[in-house]
């Protein structure tokens, strides 16, 4: 079947906001854009061969994902979606019921708002942009792409000292980089502490993949960690597909638990590892305080 084909069976980013907004009642209100995502394409049913699909020639992001991110974007900028810093997305009507939303509604009011920002802007600039809502990628896609890029560039080495210093910030102690040859695919390990008194041995294992991880991936690392430590942790720039998931989590097998590319990015973003957030100085003009002198 041709890619192109195959796109047009891809819902639009209109299309999605209804599964989006259902699936969120359904989360209790809020939920992680992994936690929606995978609940989206349960609920649409959408193929493997759909959502590996990458997004033109950027292959860290998919299609299904690119277009998930301006869903959301429609419905926050419409107000029916809030995102915390923390990565949460949660309703502002938790109690909406998604048979009513009108799609096309939103769509036309987010688009008519930004005509009319675009106008405002206009009036003080001599530059006139015809640019379309669609054309203007979400700020979000837009950080994480280029974090993603210089990730892809690091040597293997590099990636794994990565690993092991995310693990030092996130509060893991004894974190040792192992990776060698013939260990199963495991690059190092490390303990968690839980209140000073319950502590874990985990295995870690990174890959900079382009692509998605299988779950063939996840059992070879399972077997290799099996007997060494109590959990493992499996790290990728890529992501991982559904039955990559439901293997890492599969009843009576040691937990593996995953950081895909998005998780990755927000845990350095988080951490202020190679992210800097700076924040925009916004004035604005009090008029009445010039009528009163």
């Amino acid at each position: 079947m041709g890619r192109k084909r195959v796109h047009t069976q891809i819902p639009t980013y209109d299309e999605f906001i209804k599964p989006v907004i259902k699936v969120l009642v359904n989360l209790g209100g809020s939920g992680t854009i992994e936690e929606i995502n995978g609940k989206v394409f349960e609920l649409l049913n959408l193929s493997d061969t759909i959502l590996q699909i990458p997004h033109g020639d950027d292959e860290a992001r998919t299609e299904v994902e690119y277009r998930l991110a301006w869903t959301r974007t429609y419905l926050k900028k419409y107000g029916l979606l809030i995102n915390s810093e923390r990565g949460i997305w949660s309703l502002t009507q938790p109690n909406i019921d998604p048979t009513a939303v009108d799609s096309s509604k939103i769509v036309r009011a987010v688009k008519e708002k930004h005509r009319q920002a675009l106008q405002e802007k206009n009036k003080f600039t001599k530059v006139v942009r015809k640019i379309g809502i669609e054309e203007q990628p979400e700020e979000e896609l837009i950080w994480k792409q280029k974090l993603l890029s210089s990730l892809f560039r690091m040597s293997p080495n590099a990636f794994e000292r990565l690993a092991q210093r995310i693990l030092r910030e996130s509060g893991f102690i004894q974190v040792e980089v192992t990776g060698r040859t013939g260990d199963g695919g495991i690059d190092g390990k490390g303990i968690v502490r839980i209140s000073g008194f319950l502590s874990f041995h985990v295995i870690f294992q990174c890959k900079r993949y382009k692509t998605t991880v299988t779950p063939s991936e996840i059992r070879d690392f399972r077997g290799a960690m099996q007997g060494r430590a109590d959990k493992g942790l499996f790290i990728t720039t890529g992501s991982f597909t559904r039955e990559a998931i439901k293997e890492a989590t599969r009843d009576g097998a040691p937990p593996i638990d995953l950081i895909d590319g998005e998780l990755l990015c927000d845990k350095l973003k988080e951490l202020n590892l190679g992210v800097l957030t700076k924040k925009v100085e916004s004035v604005e003009i009090d008029e009445s305080w010039f009528t009163k002198l």
